[in-house]
Formats: structure tokens, sequence, C-alpha cells
């Protein structure tokens, strides 16, 4: 050092010695470790790490725990309100229990249709107390969960539909089906017996909600975006106390208020498509209005679910109950709301399952809507497919394939009757080649009945026909089949299809242009 030899062992100067500090420094950087009052510093940053961590822990754990007990009392008093087939015992804790317990334990409890991997739910939309029309429910839906797939359909029904009232003889528009139940003291069980039948589902829950309830639940979800696939204008939009008043709307993305969302799903008279418009565009704002409702947002807003669960309260009824609550939420924050299957029972296309009629009250012609076939098949048909409507078209195109010759021989008591059912069988249901021939006798049938010369070959063929027209298949042909016919299949009528066929057909125009005389 500096030129200077030193002994071994001798010790450097003060001024040249490597300090205890200096020593640590050395060994640190040696051991790739901090210096001393930097592990001091880092001793107490982990301290205090800690010690925020819990803090935000505990606070974390308080707001949470605040949340599920506010919803959980929530939904309880709600559920008092709402629900009408209820365990009116069951208490808070109880109600604490349901909520809670799928957080915890991951289980719940098993919904009704789950066995099947289908949930089906009835959705109402009646005016209510105080409105024109209070209890017709304007608005019949099925939302058809499928819990396996996680997919949603929405399968409309509309209003004009002609039905039997069940347990009676009577017939009657489906949307008073539930006033009937009101004032014979079923409540919905009227109307839900005859979407039963019409559809071939079993209805597993079902939920009324009215105006005012839809326009309060829209605004406070803070209005959902809709978009409007054209221009609306229509100066007869019923107002208050039975006046008009205009709506308009131009085609586009639109974030919706209450009042404006509603008048978007009732607004049918600037409709081209009436009713079955009506019915697309309510589809459109439940998509909406669903994920509006499970956005991250509106979840942890604890006053918009306290404004929402307080206007469901006053407005909505259901059969849901309060430990099924949880389960439906979960599944349906799981559904695709991308990918919804939305479909319509109409009498708008040559295709469409239903056509237009009418009865009269009195000297009133009332129009009204029927199935184009003798009974519910094809509804039933649509409703069981509505998660794979291509089985409907394979189908569909099997029946092309076998191009099956049809001779229709009329042994009914209604002269008009062959005409009515070729015309079906070649425009509606697409055999193309009918025809009709003169009964060997002048005997009347009671029962329909299809017979087969193919021997079962065209199996696609046989099968629509004797499940729509409706008809039986008899064990032979007992003799009444000329042995010389040239048809794979002959429909021999009976007196069983004459009420089914009896509703003349009316236009779509006129039936659009009665619409226009109604709020």
């Amino acid at each position: 050092m500096d030129g200077i030899k030193r002994k071994k062992g001798t010790a450097l100067p003060d001024s040249e010695a490597p300090s205890e500090r200096n020593n640590d420094i050395y060994l640190g950087l040696q051991n790739n470790l901090p210096p001393p009052g930097n592990r001091i510093g880092n001793k107490k940053s982990a301290k205090n790490y800690g010690k925020g961590f819990l803090i935000f822990f505990i606070i974390s754990f308080t707001i949470t725990l605040f949340w599920v007990i506010f919803f959980s009392w929530k939904i309880h008093s709600t559920s008092k309100k709402i629900i009408i087939t209820n365990d009116n015992n069951s208490s808070f804790v109880s109600s604490l229990k349901s909520i809670v317990a799928p957080i915890i334990t991951n289980k719940r409890e098993e919904l009704k249709g789950e066995e099947k991997n289908r949930i089906n739910i009835l959705l109402l939309g009646a005016a209510g107390e105080g409105k024109a029309g209070k209890n017709l429910t304007d608005t019949i839906m099925i939302m058809s969960i499928n819990t396996q797939t996680k997919k949603l359909a929405l399968l409309s029904l509309p209003r004009d539909l002609y039905v039997k009232i069940p347990e009676t003889k009577s017939y009657s528009k489906i949307n008073s089906l539930y006033q009937y139940g009101l004032s014979n003291n079923e409540g919905v069980e009227t109307v839900k017996k005859s979407v039963e039948e019409i559809t071939g589902l079993d209805i597993n829950y079902y939920l009324i909600i009215n105006y005012d309830g839809f326009k309060k639940v829209i605004d406070d979800l803070g209005g959902v975006n809709v978009y409007v696939e054209r221009d609306i204008y229509d100066t007869r939009f019923p107002g208050s106390n039975f006046s008009y008043e205009t709506f308009k709307l131009e085609k586009g993305l639109h974030k919706m208020d209450g009042e404006t969302a509603l008048k978007f799903v009732r607004e049918r008279h600037n409709d081209p498509e009436g009713d079955f418009g009506r019915a697309k565009r309510q589809q459109n704002m439940i998509q909406a209005a669903k994920s509006k409702f499970f956005s991250f947002r509106t979840l942890l807003n604890v006053f918009a679910l306290n404004k929402i669960l307080d206007d469901l309260g006053n407005n909505v009824k259901t059969d849901i109950q309060i430990d099924e609550i949880e389960g439906l939420l979960a599944i349906s924050r799981e559904v695709d709301s991308q990918n919804i299957t939305n479909a319509v029972a109409d009498a708008w296309e040559k295709d469409s399952l239903l056509k237009v009629s009418h009865v009269f009250y009195g000297n009133i012609r009332a129009f009204i809507l029927v199935p184009r076939v003798g009974n519910w098949s094809e509804i039933q048909e649509l409703s069981e497919n509505i998660f794979d409507l291509d089985a409907i078209r394979r189908k569909e195109a099997e029946i092309e394939k076998e191009n099956v010759k049809i001779t229709v021989i009329n042994q009914s008591s209604d002269r008009q009757l062959a005409s009515k059912i070729r015309d079906l069988l070649e425009s509606k249901m697409k055999f193309k080649s009918v025809i009709v021939k003169s009964p060997p006798t002048p005997d009347i049938r009671e029962e329909t009945a299809v017979y087969d010369r193919t021997g079962k070959n065209k199996i696609f063929s046989l099968n629509e026909i004797i499940k729509k027209l409706p008809a039986r298949l008899p064990p032979e042909d007992s003799g009444i089949i000329d042995a010389r016919e040239d048809s794979d299949l002959v429909i021999v009528l009976g007196r069983d299809l004459e009420e089914k066929y009896s509703f003349e057909e009316d236009s779509i125009e006129e039936f659009n242009k009665a619409q226009e005389l109604e709020f």
C-alpha cells in the first residue's frame, strides 16, 4: 500500500483499518445481502405490509359480511311480498342460511327441472292495478334454461291465441286466462295449465310483473342498451285516461330509461309485424336487462340492489322459493347472454305455425289465432327442440327426400274438408304430390286414418301426417283402398277433423287492421 511494506500480522492504522460497518457492507455484498440498515427497514416494511393486509382483510370481510346479511335480509323481506305459494313461517335466519350455504359449501337446493337438464319459467306481463286491462297478460313467454349447456331460449305466445279454458268446455283468448283464474280463486294455475297443454312443457316456475315494476327496475339498473332495428313512429300509442300520444324512436343503439323501454316493448301499431314484432322486441329487452343486472357494477352496488328488490317486492308475483333463488341466480350468471334462441309462434310468414281466423261475440267479429294444423303438435315440436332447431330442419329434409304421393278421400260430413286438408298438405306442410278422390262409399267415418302402402319405407312422412293432421294408423287397409291406387299414403278423412278445421282462415292484413283499433 502506497509502497510501504508491512509485516505479516501488523495492524493497519485506524485511518486505514476497515470499520465494522464497512466490513458489514463488504460481507453483505459478498453474500448478496442488503446492509443492516436496509434489513431493518425491510423488516419494518414487511411488518407494516402485514398489518396493512390484515386491516384490508378485516375491512373487506366486514363489508362482505354486511353485504351478505343485508342481501339475505332484503331477499327474505322481498320474498314475503312476491312469493305467492311459500312457507310464510320461514325466518330471517333460515333465509340467511339459504343464501350463505351455497357460498360456503358450494351446495344448493336442486331446482325443479334440473333432473331433466331443463328449467322452464313462465313469464307474464300485465298492466297491473289501476290500469286499463289490469290483469290481461299481453306478454306470455316461456324462458327455458338448459342447465347442461348453459343456453337460454325464449318462446313467445301471442295474446290472441284462441284456447280452451282448462277444466271447461269454453274457449277464450289466452291473455284473459290469468284474470279468469283470479276470479275463480285459481290464480295463475289456469294460464299455466293452458301453456303446458299448448307447448307440451312442464312449467317449473312462473313470474308475473306489471308495467310499473318493469319501468322501475329498468330505471334502477340505470337504463339498458337496446338496438332498435327500424324507425318507430306511432301517433296512436295509448296514453293516460284512454288517450293517445306519439311515440317515436330512430333506428340504432339507444340507452333506454324505464318509460322508453316500456313503450318500446308495448308498441305494435307502427310495427309491420304487429304483435309478433312486439314479441321479438320484448325478447331483446329481456336479453339487455339480464346482461345489465349481472354486470359487475350492478351486483356490487348495494344501493341499486336495494332499490331493485324494493320495486320487485311491490310489483312482482312468483312461486320461486327463497331457497331456490340463489340457485337460479347462479345458473343465470352462467348463461351465455350472447347466444340466446328466440322464437315466436306467429301467423306472419308462409311457414308460420298459426293462422288468422275469427269468432263472433254477439255481433262483434273478434280476430283470433289458431294452429294451422288440427292440434298443438307443431308448437310442441318447436318447444321440445328449441335448443336444437336443426333437428326440425333435418326431419323436413328427410320428408322432402321421401317425395311421397298422397291421396285424400273425404268420408266426413263436411264437403269442404278435403280441399282444406289438401291446401294444408301442399302449401303449409310442403308435400308436393296430393290428389283428392271421391269416396268409394257414401258412408261417414268417425275417425281419420292414414293407410301406408310403402311398408313403412317412408316413415318420416307417415309420422308427420299421423302426428299433425292428426290421424291414426290402422293395422290394415280393410279393403277400402283400391289395390291399383298409385299412392304411397292414402288419407281417409273422418268427422273427428271437422271441428279442428272449422275455422275460416282470414288474412294477416285484416288481423293487423283490427289491432290498430285497439289500445
